[in-house]
């Protein structure tokens, strides 16, 4: 099969680079710039396109020339409070992006897939399960509703997989998460604060590549909430850091979010059920502790 992926230079597109090589698909990895890609794909599998998603003769160009069976779009702005800040570029890079990507599947019959997030929800209710209405409370969670319903209705042949504060690493790519955050910031003894009243099913960057592999290689249609299993907070996750690098724990200081002074509101309480997934792919999610190794070993 062969797959177009978006935003492959990123944390889960180079994820999802390697686990639909690994399975035998051909891939063409889109990204801004030069290929940041660490891989030993096999010649002739894996070919590299530069891609600016808000140019909408490049993304038609790219796509049309390629043709890909499946467009995975996992390109986007996805730090909350930058897209407050500058939310036309939000808007452009979101909304507007996605929409010339429709555009261009619509003229070679591609098979979407849209990654969305758990920010689309006010979280009150949390967690959720796919059929829940959608309430953002931040500029990033509506930029990400309004793409998903300009998915919907596009007429194509499309999937959503919605997921929940992803973790990971990866040689080429520079940008932290809570869990090296906070390991960097104890092994040098620093003291750090946690939000402790945010809940969430943290998600390894590994799970949802291979959700999104067997999305891909099923064309399963509708929406899928692709998350870990273990319901935690920020707070929670620092401290299983801390105790898995054997660091002081009373470094970690337990607060609320309304200490930071963060231009972007967050949910309180979201985190997905993953029934859906389980039932409909066979998805089945490693625990965090699982996680955390595969991240700090």
């Amino acid at each position: 099969m062969k797959v177009l992926v978006t935003g492959s230079n990123g944390l889960l597109g180079s994820f999802l680079v390697n686990e639909l090589t690994n399975y035998g698909h051909h891939v063409i990895a889109t990204g801004k710039g030069s290929s940041r890609l660490q891989t030993n794909t096999a010649p002739g599998i894996l070919v590299y396109r530069e891609l600016d998603i808000t140019d909408a003769i490049w993304v038609e160009e790219v796509i049309c020339s390629t043709r890909p069976e499946v467009i995975i779009h996992a390109a986007a702005l996805t730090q909350a409070d930058y897209c407050e800040t500058n939310m036309a570029e939000c808007w452009d890079v979101n909304v507007t992006a996605t929409r010339f990507i429709i555009e261009a599947a619509r003229k070679v019959s591609a098979f979407l897939i849209y990654v969305s997030t758990d920010f689309i929800f006010d979280g009150k209710n949390g967690p959720y399960i796919e059929t829940d209405p959608p309430a953002p409370v931040n500029y990033y969670g509506c930029s990400k509703m309004v793409a998903e319903k300009s998915v919907m209705e596009s007429g194509l042949s499309w999937s959503i997989a919605r997921t929940v504060l992803v973790y990971g690493n990866s040689p080429s790519v520079a940008r932290s998460n809570i869990i090296t955050w906070a390991a960097e910031k104890l092994q040098k003894g620093e003291r750090i604060r946690v939000v402790s009243e945010q809940h969430r099913t943290p998600t390894f960057t590994g799970d949802l590549a291979k959700g999104i592999r067997m999305i891909a290689e099923k064309k399963a249609p509708g929406i899928f909430h692709l998350s870990g299993k273990d319901f935690m907070t920020p707070y929670d996750m620092a401290i299983a850091t801390a105790e898995y690098l054997q660091l002081d724990k009373n470094l970690i200081e337990k607060v609320d979010a309304a200490v930071f002074s963060q231009p972007a509101t967050r949910p309180l309480k979201t985190g997905f059920i993953i029934d859906k997934a389980r039932k409909v792919l066979g998805y089945e999610p490693i625990s965090f502790s699982e996680g955390l190794n595969q991240v700090l070993k």
